[in-house]
């Protein structure tokens, strides 16, 4: 096999037909190279690509590094393929190495009180983003949900939200009779109403809007959470995606059932639930108390000695 020249037909395709960006492109050129001058002189088949493979182990490449590589040879290969220049394709049959998934960030409650602080409610659009940090607390909702909500999903009187989530697929949530307040009063604001007021509501069906009176993006949300963020002093990467994973870790935390979590949520496997019995240090003390032998024993000790 020509690897130079049909890896150069590769990348030229991948520029004319498919409009590749340069950033696409150059790392397309640098992991084919890589490849090739590994396998110079060698049969490329299986054995070969999981040698390569195996090599940038030993060298130290992370495991997204490794899989970049890998999927720039499967792109190769099936572009060879289709084209009839080779007769099999010698990565269909290998694996991919499983990313280690990060455990998600949780804040304390005192934390979510003190970023629930810096919006100036006195103002419209404060009080605007008191009250989507109030309904991300209160239910859990991706940032691209909670964009979605028109004025029709809420229900007051049965404190719930028709939510709008991944694959369209829809659910109900409910919501904390606190996060009903806020949004009642939100929905009702009369600077929404104001015509030729900077904030008067254009766009009828959404329920957050921007400055302009349009419905606001989850770009834009994600930018204020980072103003806040500053505003508030508290360490790390906050971002809306960060209450979802705080409430869920609360919500386990005072005794709720992964499976409601799960539904609550919208996550289509409840394996991907789980990860928040990760996430908290005082369940992991509390199953650990609960489940080991010695634990009971040593306290009732230590408290008769204490007497």
């Amino acid at each position: 096999m020509n690897f130079k020249k049909f890896s150069g037909e590769f990348i030229h395709y991948m520029e004319v037909v498919k409009n590749a960006s340069p950033h696409t492109l150059r790392n397309y050129h640098l992991d084919l190279k890589a490849f090739k001058d590994f396998s110079k002189g060698k049969e490329i088949n299986k054995r070969t690509i999981r040698s390569y493979l195996a090599h940038l182990q030993i060298k130290g490449a992370s495991k997204r590094t490794i899989l970049r590589h890998l999927s720039s040879l499967r792109s190769l290969f099936k572009y060879l393929l289709r084209e009839k220049k080779i007769k099999e394709n010698p990565a269909a049959e290998i694996g991919s190495p499983k990313l280690d998934k990060p455990i998600p960030k949780a804040l304390s409650y005192g934390e979510v009180e003190e970023l629930f602080k810096q919006p100036n409610t006195d103002e419209l659009l404060g009080f605007r983003d008191r009250c989507i940090m109030e309904l991300f607390y209160s239910s859990g909702l991706r940032i691209s949900e909670l964009a979605l909500l028109d004025r029709g999903d809420f229900n007051p009187k049965g404190r719930s939200l028709r939510v709008k989530g991944k694959g369209k697929k829809e659910r109900i949530v409910p919501i904390t009779q606190n996060a009903t307040k806020w949004m009642k009063e939100y929905l009702n604001h009369p600077t929404r109403f104001e015509e030729g007021k900077p904030h008067y509501q254009k766009d009828q069906e959404a329920i957050f809007l921007n400055k302009w009176g349009e419905r606001l993006s989850p770009r834009s949300i994600d930018r204020l959470f980072k103003t806040y963020l500053r505003k508030s002093g508290l360490a790390g990467n906050i971002t809306p995606h960060t209450i979802r994973h705080t409430i869920a870790t609360h919500w386990l935390e005072k005794g709720m059932d992964l499976k409601t979590i799960q539904v609550l949520l919208g996550h289509a496997s409840l394996g991907t639930t789980t990860i928040y019995t990760r996430v908290s240090t005082k369940l992991k003390r509390e199953v650990y108390e609960k489940a080991h032998p010695r634990a009971k024993r040593a306290r009732k000790s230590a408290s008769k000695a204490s007497a």
